[in-house]
């Protein structure tokens, strides 16, 4: 994200935040500030400090199967988290632009009808993650109301290059790595193989925010845009394309722990309202987005050195 911002405003002043105000994990910015989303008393003071001219909110807790076991963690930082940060820039920089990275995920049972879903479609959230973002982004819609100058986008699945392995397709990528270095046996843990997933390449994703704040004076203050590619990929055929990339032989063991209590087999979207308010479409070629993250899941490993 921080590329691309750097790409798209070369002369802008980008602020990071962390929770201490350290700058060792938040690389390529000039500033930090100290911003717990957890600790919401704290956030006036560091957006009164910062006085930004744009807010570009990604920070949440993404890991489902862990909003299952710990959920009042995932309410406290995706709702109250972002309700604190939503109000401290509405009160202490009004004329600030708010893009709030929701989530495809808050649709959730709607796509159990089995047609794309839209940004009228109604919010079902199956899972405690999803219903904290779909919490915080019907309340950033509210705030606009109220003079935020509000984007809500709702990307639905991505990845690529440096995305952790706490996703599905960054966790297939990291351990075909680890085998291909002999630092994991040759058994591949999966969730699910049978779901469709509509998939994105991030930077494809960070490409849809950049347009979002370059066009947001154009945009009406509270505007949900889904930002998708319309075309679901089976999970399944995804690993299949991945093990093609590599020359081990694994065995695929599917693992209850990776199920989800609550889960929909087909998601899809429709995502025309954004690709013409933003002037965005995806421009990454799917087999390119797996291999660029299966080398960097290689490069990674090989820096760690031997287990």
């Amino acid at each position: 994200m921080l590329v691309a911002l750097r790409a798209a405003f070369p002369e802008a002043v980008l602020v990071g935040t962390a929770r201490t105000g350290r700058a060792e994990r938040v690389q390529g910015v000039d500033e930090v500030v100290a911003l717990d989303l957890d600790e919401p008393s704290g956030l006036l003071d560091a957006v009164a400090t910062a006085r930004p001219d744009a807010v570009m909110h990604l920070a949440a807790r993404a890991d489902v199967g862990a909003s299952f076991r710990n959920p009042m963690a995932f309410w406290r930082t995706n709702l109250m988290g972002t309700v604190a940060l939503g109000e401290a820039v509405l009160r202490a920089t009004p004329r600030a632009t708010f893009i709030l990275a929701s989530s495809g995920e808050v649709y959730g049972l709607a796509f159990r009808a089995k047609h794309p879903v839209h940004e009228n479609s109604m919010l079902m959230p199956a899972n405690p993650y999803a219903a904290s973002k779909a919490a915080a982004d019907l309340a950033i819609g509210e705030i606009a109301l109220r003079g935020l100058r509000a984007v809500r986008l709702r990307p639905f699945n991505h990845t690529g290059p440096g995305q952790r392995d706490g996703f599905v397709v960054s966790s297939f990528a990291h351990q075909i790595a680890l085998i291909e270095a002999g630092r994991q046996k040759p058994v591949l843990r999966t969730g699910a193989l049978d779901r469709w997933r509509d998939f994105l390449d991030v930077r494809d994703v960070c490409a849809a925010y950049v347009a979002a704040l370059s066009q947001a004076n154009s945009l009406v203050p509270g505007v949900v845009l889904n930002v998708c590619s319309g075309k679901p990929r089976r999970i399944g055929d995804i690993l299949d394309r991945l093990l093609s990339l590599s020359s081990v032989a694994v065995e695929v063991m599917q693992e209850a722990a990776r199920l989800r209590p609550t889960d929909v087999e087909h998601v899809v979207a429709e995502g025309s309202r954004g690709r013409t308010l933003l002037n965005w479409a995806p421009r990454i070629d799917w087999d390119e987005t797996l291999g660029d993250l299966l080398a960097s899941w290689r490069q990674t490993v090989k820096a760690a050195g031997p287990s």
